[in-house]
């Protein structure tokens, strides 16, 4: 029986030309740590993809491949990580990862550290450990996991990162004419107006496309049924995150009272986050996020969204791709899965740095067949790494 020998975190920066979700507009402005605070909702994002990388290797030599956020504060994770969780997981058995997950939890949460950096820094050991229970037994995770429910992983294209909206269409159709058929674009630089955004797209793309807005949170109920209303002519495939995090009062009445399907749940960290929403009221589809909640929730929170006929569309951030890699290995085993967020400004470029046959085409992902992640950092990565100690 192997146990875990080491654990070590590297940041990982690539230099962007375009920051993240589009060029800044007016009175947006980078700092002196290079972030930019989107006015849309008030939001700091990174000028540079960022995340963190951990290593998790086993007495026997085998290593296991973890990532998880790092787009802002990333050394705070890395700090959790080599303080309090790394010394903890020292000597633990691969194979019981899911216990380790509930025993690293558990450690802080009286201190109130259910989510955050805390849970974040959680989820990229245990995307680890499972990458290394996987090699250990020659298995791809989404064989540990159960049977293969999809064989490729459909998709949906995320972002319309250029300036203007005339912009932001022409770039629309240009990738309908590569194939995409469903879309997604981002309410915090919808400069000309939302609505004028979704009418713009629904003429330029057509009537079938499916064309979702992310509203980042942005406002009250009240503003999002209304504005719901106003939408619902462009038929909207969904809307995502129409209310802050914290009210949940407010995401479960317009899950009640929507005219269209709401989506939500890539800020959120665990089952016991996602049992509270959809007790509080009904979600239409939820988006768990791999880099926030690592195999063992993700999972959890997929079997919970079952038992309320939430379909799942899993959520894709700013990563090198091992990430993105966990989450198709569970999405392969989900037989209420809708379709996996495909960010293209990210991943086009990231995946050149894993040593992978994972790849995205036609509108779906191709999964990974190599074992455990089916990923791994190639050389090239490492020239825009970091280690943490």
């Amino acid at each position: 029986m192997s146990r875990v020998a080491s654990i070590e975190t590297f940041i990982v920066t690539l230099p962007r030309d375009t920051p993240y979700l589009g060029p800044l507009a007016a009175g947006e402005h980078i700092n002196t740590r290079g972030y930019v605070v989107r006015r849309g909702n008030g939001t700091i994002y990174p000028t540079v993809d960022r995340s963190i990388v951990v290593r998790v290797t086993a007495d026997d030599g085998t290593i296991g491949w973890g990532e998880t956020y790092g787009i802002c504060a990333p050394r705070a994770t890395c700090e959790i990580i080599n303080d309090l969780l790394a010394p903890v997981t020292l000597g633990a058995n691969p194979a019981d990862v899911e216990s380790i997950w509930d025993e690293l939890y558990g450690l802080m949460r009286v201190r109130g550290c259910s989510g955050g950096f805390h849970v974040d820094a959680i989820a990229a050991i245990d995307i680890a450990l499972w990458d290394l229970h996987g090699k250990q037994r020659g298995l791809p995770i989404r064989d540990l996991l159960g049977p293969t429910a999809n064989k490729t992983v459909p998709g949906y294209l995320s972002g319309l990162p250029a300036a203007t909206l005339d912009e932001r269409v022409a770039l629309a159709v240009a990738k309908h004419a590569e194939g995409h058929r469903a879309f997604k674009f981002a309410a915090v630089v919808s400069h000309e107006g939302i609505v004028a955004e979704m009418a713009a797209l629904r003429r330029a793309l057509g009537a079938d496309a499916q064309i979702m807005i992310d509203m980042h949170w942005k406002f009250s109920a009240a503003e999002a049924l209304e504005l719901i209303e106003a939408l619902r002519p462009y038929r909207p495939f969904f809307i995502e995150a129409p209310v802050k995090p914290e009210d949940h009062a407010g995401l479960a009445r317009i899950g009640r009272e929507s005219s269209l399907p709401v989506a939500a749940g890539e800020e959120w960290y665990t089952a016991y986050e996602a049992a509270n929403r959809l007790a509080a009221g009904p979600i239409a589809f939820l988006q768990p996020e791999m880099g926030h909640t690592g195999i063992t929730q993700f999972q959890r929170i997929a079997r919970l969204g079952a038992g309320h006929k939430a379909a799942i569309a899993p959520h894709a951030t700013i990563g090198t791709g091992l990430f993105l890699a966990a989450s198709l290995q569970v999405s392969a085993t989900l037989p209420h899965l809708w379709k996996h967020e495909w960010q293209h400004s990210v991943f086009e470029r990231n995946l050149a740095l894993l040593d992978s046959d994972m790849s995205y085409a036609g509108g779906a992902y191709v999964l990974p067949t190599g074992p455990g992640l089916g990923a791994a950092p190639n050389a090239r990565l490492w020239d825009f790494a970091e280690r943490i100690t």
